[in-house]
C-alpha cells in the first residue's frame, strides 16, 4: 500500500487526469485551440497547430502564448475553445468512491477556466468533493508549471506543501511541487514510463491507486 497518511491537501488537476485521456475529450478543446490560432493568426492550419504546440511546450499554455505574442483577450480564447459538448465524460462510480474517501481537503488546480472545470466536475459527480478550484484566472493566466503560480495557489489556499498531494497528468507540471515538499503523482497511460526523480508515485489506474492508498484516519 502507499503510505499516505501524512498527506492533509489533496490537488489534483482537472483534463485528463479526473477522466482518462483515452475518452478523447481534450482532443475537442485542442481542436478548437487550433481553429482559434489558425484565425486570429491567419497561419495554414498545420502552422496553427505547430504554433499552438509550440506555445504549450514553451510557455506551458496554448493561451500564455497567445496572450504574450498576439495580444489576445484571455476570456475570449477561453469562452470560445471549452464550448465544447460533454457527452464523452460520464461519472465514474470507483472514482467517486476514492476520492470521497480522501481525509482532509480537496481542490482542483487546472490551468483551464473555472466554467469549464465547474461544467466538467458537474459532469463527472465530482463537485460535492472538492472546496475549491484554483484555476487560470486565479493564476493571473500565468499557468502552472511556473513556480510563482504554484506560490500563489498555496497562499490563497494556505496549502503545507509537505502534508500536500498533487495529482496530474503532465509530468513537467509536477516539478515545482515536488521542489517544495509535495508528494506528486503522475497519472495516464503513460505515466509508468516516467522516470522523473520528482515524480513519486505513477499510476494508470486513478481510482484504484487512490482505493489501495494508506489515508490518515478521520477523528472521531
Amino acid at each position: 500500500m502507499t503510505d499516505l497518511t501524512h498527506i492533509e491537501t489533496w490537488l489534483f488537476d482537472l483534463d485528463n487526469t479526473l477522466y482518462p485521456v483515452e475518452t478523447g475529450f481534450m482532443k475537442l478543446i485542442e481542436g478548437r485551440m487550433t481553429d482559434f490560432v489558425e484565425r486570429r493568426t491567419g497561419l495554414p492550419r498545420p502552422e496553427a497547430l505547430a504554433l499552438q504546440k509550440k506555445y504549450w511546450t514553451e510557455m506551458g499554455t496554448t493561451l500564455a502564448g497567445l496572450i504574450a505574442h498576439h495580444g489576445v483577450d484571455p476570456e475570449e480564447f477561453l469562452d470560445e475553445v471549452h464550448d465544447v459538448s460533454l457527452d464523452l465524460l460520464n461519472p465514474d462510480p470507483d472514482l467517486i468512491a476514492a476520492i470521497a474517501r480522501l481525509p482532509g481537503r480537496r481542490l482542483i488546480f487546472t490551468n483551464g477556466s473555472e466554467d469549464h472545470a465547474v461544467r466538467v466536475m458537474d459532469r463527472l459527480g465530482l463537485t460535492p468533493l472538492f472546496e475549491d478550484i484554483f484555476h487560470i484566472r486565479s493564476a493571473d493566466y500565468l499557468p502552472k508549471p511556473a513556480p510563482a503560480t504554484m506560490a500563489k495557489m498555496i497562499k490563497d489556499h494556505k496549502v503545507a506543501p509537505r502534508r500536500s498531494a498533487f495529482f496530474e497528468d503532465s509530468e513537467k507540471n509536477l516539478a515545482p511541487a515536488a521542489r517544495l515538499g509535495m508528494t506528486t503523482i503522475l497519472v495516464g497511460s503513460a505515466a509508468r514510463q516516467s522516470t522523473a526523480p520528482f515524480v513519486h508515485h505513477r499510476t494508470d489506474n486513478l481510482p484504484g491507486f487512490l482505493q489501495q492508498a494508506q489515508v490518515r484516519e478521520p477523528l472521531p
